[in-house]
């Protein structure tokens, strides 16, 4: 049968599928890590819209995704070598705090708690603030124009 908000559904989803996948093709290492925190954000949002709508299998989707892009995607974002000791440091505790992370969801799961889906949200959200900070985009000077800045300039009427 013919219904065209499935298919109008369907083409949407695929034309968000493709422009997802065409940004995510284009996008620095940097801005990679961004898209993985935003999809855990997401997932998190997700499975606290299902957990208090009583929605159990929805929740238990949302929150295996959330841990499947920490334990698939971020943890393994790291380079084996972390450089100097400092490096190692930091990357064993980011590892340990996405480890912890993945438990509080886990046991949100377990226990319905909305208070642990909240604290893995905010956690999340301090070490995404920090990853934003350092943005090697955001600390590059403004390139300027080959023939300075009034070459931007237009003429009307030459």
């Amino acid at each position: 049968m013919y219904e065209p908000n499935a298919m109008a559904r369907s083409g949407a989803s695929t034309y968000a599928r493709v422009g997802l996948e065409t940004g995510v093709m284009s996008a620095s290492p940097h801005q990679l890590i961004t898209l993985l925190f935003n999809g855990v954000k997401t997932a998190i949002s997700m499975a606290r819209h299902h957990m208090l709508s009583g929605e159990i299998v929805a929740k238990g989707k949302a929150i295996s995704k959330a841990i499947n892009i920490i334990d698939n995607g971020l943890k393994t974002s790291f380079e084996a070598p972390a450089g100097d000791a400092a490096g190692a440091a930091l990357v064993a505790n980011l590892l340990a705090l996405y480890d912890y992370i993945g438990q509080r969801l886990l046991l949100a799961n377990l226990r319905n708690d909305p208070a642990l889906l909240d604290e893995a949200e905010r956690l999340l959200e301090t070490v995404s603030s920090a990853w934003l900070e350092v943005d090697p985009q955001l600390s590059q000077p403004a390139r300027q124009p080959a023939n300075g800045p009034m070459s931007t300039r237009f003429s009307i009427g030459a």
